[in-house]
């Protein structure tokens, strides 16, 4: 299993036609502007912000068919965050990817998984994102990255990057999971994947779901991407989302465990999605974001939810330290 990396690169990708609401465009420099890469670089990182990837943000296309709207353009957009992406890996730095809708991660997973031979996978979220063109009730690709990840779905999608398979079902721990389409259901089952939902996380305890996530993954895995959507915590505390559902894990609970994810050192790439400047108040989903980054890359919080940098950071190796 590689080791969380010293250096770290932001990039953003402005995409929103993944779904039906403007506005998730507008995250990646919502959180840039909140703070993000003064809070690394507070933590002893040697932070380069890449800025965003050029992708279609004006007026939603028509729909290719009847269950995919705007598969060109999120087509043409995964293609080239899978390169950067990819080529972030390659020089040996840690890619930290803000969205932007879900759907970005067709392309994040394209370009990441090539450097891997069994990469794993935290999907922390509301949904499962295992929609195809068959299941969906919506048409909206943000539902189907999973999917096309695991190489279901439409071909433009499922070959992102120049091939198909970036995740294995055997390889993925869904955390969060509380409102499921039917197709979905169908396929967690017949795969045998991994989930944990909000109410299992309520029964078991953040801290036992994450310890058996980092046992699972890294028995199998020589990587870990964690994928966290914004909705996973409940909206009464994180309001700026575009698919909010109720009942989700606490604010505090995402924040020890990206905490306790950070300890465990097995993170090599991330990314924070769906976070909607425009449906926010106050200012609370982007501030969430900021601290679920600071969490992730060192910090503690303290008995108010407020990180402060850790005194040290052992998930991070000497070699890496040096990079």
């Amino acid at each position: 299993m590689k080791k969380m990396r010293k250096g770290i690169s932001v990039i953003g990708v402005p995409m929103w036609l993944g779904q039906t609401r403007f506005g998730a465009n507008l995250g990646p420099d919502a959180i840039r502007a909140a703070g993000l890469v003064t809070r690394l670089k507070g933590l002893a990182y040697r932070v380069s912000d890449e800025g965003n990837i050029a992708v279609g943000t004006k007026a939603p296309y028509k729909r290719q068919d009847k269950t995919l709207k705007n598969l060109q353009p999120i087509v043409a957009a995964s293609e080239k965050v899978a390169a950067k992406v990819s080529r972030t890996v390659a020089a040996g730095r840690f890619p930290l990817i803000l969205g932007g809708d879900h759907s970005i991660a067709i392309g994040t997973l394209a370009g990441i998984s090539r450097h891997y031979a069994n990469l794993g996978v935290i999907w922390y979220d509301a949904h499962g994102d295992l929609n195809t063109p068959e299941t969906t009730p919506s048409g909206n690709i943000h539902g189907m990255p999973l999917a096309a990840s695991m190489g279901l779905g439409h071909p433009a999608l499922t070959g992102i990057g120049g091939y198909v398979g970036k995740v294995k079902a055997e390889n993925l721990v869904m955390i969060g999971i509380r409102d499921l389409d039917p197709g979905e259901r169908l396929l967690i089952a017949e795969r045998k994947i991994r989930v944990y939902t909000a109410d299992d996380v309520s029964r078991l305890g953040i801290a036992q779901v994450i310890a058996e996530t980092v046992d699972y993954l890294s028995a199998r895995c020589d990587g870990v991407h964690l994928s966290f959507d914004l909705d996973g915590i409940d909206p009464l505390e994180v309001p700026g989302v575009g698919t909010p559902v109720a009942g989700g894990i606490s604010y505090s609970d995402s924040l020890a465990a990206l905490a306790l994810l950070h300890r465990s050192g097995i993170i090599t790439s991330a990314e924070l999605v769906e976070v909607n400047p425009l449906l926010d108040r106050e200012d609370r989903t982007v501030s969430a974001a900021l601290a679920l980054a600071g969490a992730l890359f060192g910090e503690v919080a303290d008995s108010e939810g407020i990180c402060q940098p850790a005194a040290a950071t052992p998930s991070v190796t000497a070699s890496a330290a040096k990079r």
